[in-house]
């Protein structure tokens, strides 16, 4: 476990600077052998008592000084016709990254007040932007049904009267200064309902993959809730293990 000391140090240091020396004092101490995977960044800013962005900040001046790796790739990601897909950017540019052309239909774009979201992404506002959509591929055959929650902030809060900023949730949340840095996702199979089923012009009851994606910002605030539901037939999770 790394220390979170006061020794004796010179000159005024930012916080980030202040956490790199901690950790490079447990490395060069052998705390943390060769190879060793430090924790994770919740865990280093609960322990440091200061933001991810601070703890990222660190990690960046050790890995200038060669004393940390990063590998990138590594763990699990969705596929799209056995093409990796990069969803920081949401679902839509994702496929268009992906060379897939897909229509998008908005079936809901409207501004709920929904306390029990409040709670669970611990947001001081009970107001969200709820945008629901369809993608559907030249065919006409739908693929996805993503409904997304929001902060109803700036020109997020507009979206019901003005529409997407370039037909795009993300363009949108970008000028409204609502970035996403960092989430977790969940996948599961479960069997579309009635009316998800309905949407999608399926059976009730077939299996598609549902995906839960939680962003936050570079601070740890709420960005977007999407629950997603993919066509199995052309969406797979992938996982990637190992070096």
């Amino acid at each position: 476990m790394v220390g979170h000391t006061t020794g004796n140090r010179r000159g005024p240091r930012l916080k980030h600077q202040y956490v790199a020396a901690e950790i490079r004092e447990a490395i060069m101490t052998g705390a943390y052998a060769d190879g060793t995977l430090l924790p994770g960044e919740n865990v280093l800013a609960e322990k440091f008592s200061v933001s991810r962005s601070t703890i990222r900040g660190a990690l960046e001046g050790l890995a200038a000084d060669n004393l940390i790796a990063t590998r990138t790739g590594i763990g699990s990601f969705v596929t799209f016709d056995g093409a990796s897909l990069d969803q920081v950017p949401g679902w839509g540019l994702a496929l268009a990254m992906g060379g897939v052309d897909a229509d998008v239909e908005i079936i809901r774009a409207e501004t709920v007040v929904d306390p029990e979201l409040a709670a669970e992404v611990t947001s001081a506002s009970l107001e969200f932007l709820a945008l629901d959509r369809i993608r559907r591929l030249s065919d006409g055959r739908a693929i996805s049904l993503e409904r997304s929650r929001v902060p109803a902030t700036g020109v997020l809060a507009r979206v019901p009267e003005d529409g997407l900023v370039d037909d795009s949730l993300t363009a949108t949340m970008n000028a409204a200064g609502v970035v996403a840095a960092s989430g977790d996702q969940w996948i599961a199979v479960a069997p579309l309902n009635a009316e998800d089923a309905r949407l999608l012009g399926r059976e009730r009851g077939t299996v598609f993959l549902t995906a839960v994606r939680l962003a936050r910002d570079a601070d740890g605030g709420f960005v977007e809730k999407v629950v997603s539901w993919l066509d199995p037939e052309r969406f797979r999770l992938h996982v990637r293990f190992g070096g």
